[in-house]
């Protein structure tokens, strides 16, 4: 260890040592040295003691990039930001392990929702498909609010705004996570002030029976032959689609009549009653032998992945291209309500945790609005001697026979009269992760 005043002359005609490396330490600038290796390289380094008391040595720059002006006046920089409470270089050493958000998605983020999250599947479609091609390659810190908002508009432009408000939730929850798992040089959420886009997707849509009719005497000539029975499960329970597909035999109580869905939307284990009709329906549903699945799919043995292609082939033939599977559970929920069934009920029976998200469900028949109308006839007495007179001389407006509970309404011919479908393998297109055509 040498020490040396340290001038600019010095610095350019120093000879390197032979072998190994040589350190002049500057006399007028305590801490700073210049070391030279035998290589013929030269740099400025520093000691000083960091904001632990720990002495540590940092590399300011080459000698031929930094003249030795520059590295007295950076070394005194330092000083003064350590007696701020600031180290420059753990800042900097904070800012190489920020990783870029692909990264993040890739090793923290996509770890951590396999673990619980029985949609990870759909996160990491989205973000392959939608997000990491565009903010993908950027640091987490240099993701700005504007690239969110960039990105969010150009999507919106060719999708609808609920698909584009599910991109944006998703970005929000992966800043959260890392915010949450103080990721190095995080220290914002840029989603943070953006407002999701309008939406008025209370889309009302329900089967009629003329319309039910029509479906099934499609669905009878789907290719998919389980298709017409997951149809059929679906109006006669108002599950949900992914509820029915993965439904397996053992979680049927026959002799209790109640389903038990134990993986669900809302995360918890519900009951769903078994009526006359869907225990007529299950006895008839054939079974492969060896399988836990109601509705496996003869090739792979394992649910369906999704059954879009058949199903919207069926609903073409039947005029009902509007129809969505996900309004057969409307159309149940609106058949309970007209039966003169409480909201509560119809609440437990769709599994949901709170009663305002059962009333977009509830749809009542013009017949029903009607009858409920002239309940109010009593209050007026010429009104109720009139209607009364209307009902000696003419039929109601409304006669509708009582139903017994659990009989199915739309496609009761189906279920109650015709033979089971056949039971023969769909073609080689039905498979998981396919669907038909």
């Amino acid at each position: 260890m040498a020490k040396q005043k340290l001038t600019q002359k010095f610095v350019e005609r120093i000879t390197p040592p032979k072998t190994g490396k040589a350190d002049y330490f500057d006399t007028e600038t305590q801490g700073l040295l210049l070391r030279v290796m035998a290589s013929g390289v030269k740099t400025f380094s520093c000691r000083y003691r960091d904001l632990r008391g720990k002495q540590v040595e940092r590399k300011l720059g080459n000698a031929k990039a930094l003249k030795l002006s520059d590295a007295r006046q950076l070394f005194m920089d330092i000083q003064v930001k350590l007696a701020r409470g600031e180290d420059l270089f753990e800042e900097r050493r904070a800012l190489k392990k920020v990783p870029t958000f692909a990264d993040f998605v890739a090793q923290s983020y996509l770890p951590h929702v396999k673990g619980y999250k029985r949609s990870w599947q759909m996160d990491d479609a989205l973000l392959r498909n939608h997000v990491l091609p565009i903010i993908g390659p950027f640091y987490l810190d240099d993701i700005k609010r504007q690239h969110i908002v960039d990105l969010l508009s150009a999507h919106r432009l060719k999708h609808a705004p609920a698909s584009t408000n599910r991109i944006m939730i998703l970005i929000r929850y992966i800043f959260n996570c890392a915010l949450k798992w103080e990721v190095e040089g995080l220290s914002r959420n840029p989603t943070s002030g953006i407002e999701q886009y309008p939406m008025n997707n209370k889309r009302q849509r329900y089967l009629n029976d003329e319309e039910a009719a029509r479906l099934f005497e499609s669905l009878a000539t789907s290719p998919n032959p389980l298709l017409p029975y997951i149809v059929a499960m679906l109006l006669l329970t108002g599950a949900r689609k992914r509820e029915v597909l993965d439904a397996k035999w053992q979680d049927f109580d026959t002799h209790q009549r109640l389903w038990r869905i134990e993986f669900n939307k809302s995360g918890k284990t519900r009951y769903v009653p078994l009526s006359d009709s869907v225990l007529v329906l299950l006895d008839k549903i054939p079974r492969l032998e060896g399988n836990e699945y109601v509705f496996p799919n003869p090739k792979t043995q394992q649910p369906f992945y999704g059954v879009f292609n058949s199903w919207n082939s069926a609903r073409k033939r039947a005029g009902l291209s509007d129809v969505r599977m996900h309004d057969l559970r409307h159309s149940f929920a609106s058949y309970v309500i007209n039966q003169g069934h409480s909201l509560y009920e119809v609440q437990h029976l769709l599994g949901h945790t709170q009663v305002s998200t059962t009333q977009r469900y509830a749809h009542l028949t013009q017949d029903s609005l009607l009858n409920a109308a002239n309940s109010a006839a009593a209050m007026v007495p010429w009104e109720k001697t009139s209607q009364k007179n209307q009902l000696l001389s003419q039929k109601p407006l409304t006669s509708r026979p009582h139903k017994r509970q659990g009989q199915i309404r739309p496609g009761r011919e189906l279920i109650h009269e015709t033979p089971p479908l056949p039971t023969a393998s769909p073609p080689d297109n039905v498979e998981r992760g396919k669907s038909t055509t």
